[in-house]
């Protein structure tokens, strides 16, 4: 694979017409199951000011995570288990419907079947799979992988502890943890066992290890003393008298010899049995157990938060892609949501694929990504299934007219809008700063994909800015502006920016082909419309790039 990959698209539909049979060294999924929510991408809430606040907090539809049974389930199910799916996987799913009936699981089931059996054929023969669950499904998807895998495939049921017990329980205990399943293809999968220890904290050391790292060197060093002598009752070679102790050493007289000039040898009283000093900061750490618990999620006030509600930490992804891929490895994530599997895996020198059924994800991983490893990144990954051109956007708007409305926003920089029935005009906002503390201006986005265009939408999107206070106005159309709606814009006045008196055009029009071809608007420098992890880079009002392939 030359160049890493993102792909906009339902991942079915990717895996199984762009990425090849055993080409993937690692899978990680945190497949969203949760039939009481839908989840949000959140924006930015503090763009530098308080005007205008009643929509600062506004959030956009990232997921409809509901899944539920329907007569186009039934449909998938009859295909699934009449030869669409290997023999065992469908056997599994006649089993659970029976079991479970048709409800939201078994639907999620049935959806997440045919995947799972990609994601299988798409790793390499030492490959490895890692599930991100809940509790409320961990145990029907272990049964759906077991078919699939085979249950010798089975490596660890991880869990990791992902809030902490809350109170007020009445019926039963609170839930605290997810739960990742792990599995491999073949029976040597990538493994790199150094990765699996967690560095020892000394100054909190365990009750154990504290007993045994007892011992303190003059400049503070912990340690304990280990052994020389040999097990084997005869090494002729390696028997000998040292320091008045004849045994058969586990050293040659050389090496024993060396280590006493350099300290690491050291005899503790006359006629006893040298021993050689263990520190404890040399050692690879304490062995990492299936029970995950120093590896905190991300609260609210996060350095790395970005918004998005199924965020997972940095640490946790990179815990997992350290341990089973190499630098240079695929690393494969088909729900990749806001990115944290895209990003750790660009840290850590994997290459990378990542897939997501909504535009607005593809958006705000292409962002943070610019975010945290700067403008050379969009050398480095190529962005399949978004438009590049006018056909592709008619596509797209022909498809699903919201995700065509979302990255026509995104083309220039906006928030796209949460409301998108009966949003009043108002597609996008734009802010920026005015110069003064807490004064923030916004520019009102509207979006028009259909072929018929005409100068009331202009003035619509005047009434608009007027109304709304807002300080501009912008236009994008699919098609080209006509010559009333351009004479229109001319007529619409001018925005002087109070700060440095720069003029602005008061409303503005650009069409899709005009964005794609890299004409861009006359608008001031913007604040970037997605929340910016602390972590990477301090705010910042320069204009938001845009990636153009």
């Amino acid at each position: 694979m030359d160049k890493n990959r993102l792909y906009y698209g339902d991942n079915l539909e990717v895996l199984k017409q762009s990425i090849p049979s055993e080409s993937v060294d690692l899978v990680y999924l945190d497949p969203p199951f949760n039939s009481a929510r839908n989840y949000n991408v959140i924006f930015n809430r503090d763009s530098g000011g308080t005007k205008h606040d009643s929509d600062a907090s506004a959030q956009i539809e990232a997921f409809e995570d509901t899944w539920t049974w329907t007569t186009a389930t039934d449909t998938q199910f009859d295909e699934y288990v009449n030869g669409g799916l290997p023999p065992k996987v469908s056997d599994a799913l006649s089993a659970m419907r029976t079991l479970v009936g048709e409800n939201d699981a078994s639907a999620y089931l049935v959806n997440m079947a045919p995947r799972l059996v990609e994601l299988h054929r798409v790793l390499k023969p030492t490959g490895s799979l890692y599930l991100h669950c809940d509790p409320t499904m961990s145990h029907y998807l272990k049964i759906l992988l077991d078919a699939i895998f085979d249950p010798r495939s089975f490596r660890n049921e991880i869990v990791w502890k992902r809030t902490g017990s809350k109170g007020n329980m009445t019926v039963r205990l609170s839930n605290s943890h997810d739960v990742i399943l792990g599995y491999s293809k073949g029976a040597t999968p990538t493994w790199n066992n150094d990765e699996a220890f967690t560095p020892y904290d000394l100054d909190n050391l365990d009750e154990k290890t504290a007993d045994q790292y007892r011992l303190k060197d003059a400049d503070g060093r912990l340690y304990r003393l280990s052994p020389l002598d040999n097990p084997a009752d005869v090494r002729p070679n390696l028997t000998y008298e040292f320091l008045g102790v004849t045994r058969v050493w586990r050293w040659t007289r050389e090496r024993m010899e060396q280590g006493y000039k350099d300290g690491i040898v050291v005899q503790t009283g006359p006629g006893r049995v040298p021993a050689m000093k263990r520190y404890l900061d040399e050692q690879k750490g304490r062995p990492l157990g299936d029970v995950w618990t120093d590896i905190p999620p991300l609260q609210s006030k996060a350095a790395e938060r970005l918004g998005y509600p199924t965020q997972k930490p940095l640490a946790l992804l990179e815990r997992i892609i350290r341990i089973a891929s190499n630098p240079g490895d695929v690393v494969l994530d088909p729900f990749c949501g806001c990115g944290t599997t895209v990003d750790a895996a660009q840290k850590l020198g994997r290459k990378w694929v990542g897939i997501d059924i909504t535009y607005i994800a593809i958006d705000l991983i292409e962002k943070r990504l610019l975010n945290t490893h700067g403008a050379e990144i969009e050398k480095t990954y190529v962005v399949s299934g978004i438009p590049h051109d006018k056909a592709a956007a008619f596509a797209l708007f022909k498809k699903n007219p919201f995700d065509f409305e979302r990255w026509a926003v995104s083309m220039v920089g906006a928030q796209p809008n949460a409301k998108q029935v009966g949003d009043k005009g108002i597609d996008g906002v734009a802010k920026f700063p005015l110069g003064k503390k807490n004064e923030v201006g916004r520019i009102i986005v509207s979006v028009k994909g259909g072929k018929q265009l005409n100068p009331a939408m202009v003035r619509d999107l005047a009434g608009t800015v007027q109304t709304q206070k807002a300080e501009m106005g912008v236009l994008i159309t699919l098609s080209e502006s006509t010559k009333g709606m351009i004479d229109a814009v001319n007529h619409a006045g001018t925005y002087t920016h109070p700060a440095n008196g720069q003029v602005y055009p008061k409303l503005q029009v650009i069409s899709v082909p005009e964005l794609l071809s890299g004409k861009r608007l006359k608008l001031p420098p913007t604040y970037l419309p997605y929340i910016q992890a602390q972590r990477l880079v301090a705010p910042t009002h320069e204009a938001v790039p845009l990636w153009q392939d």
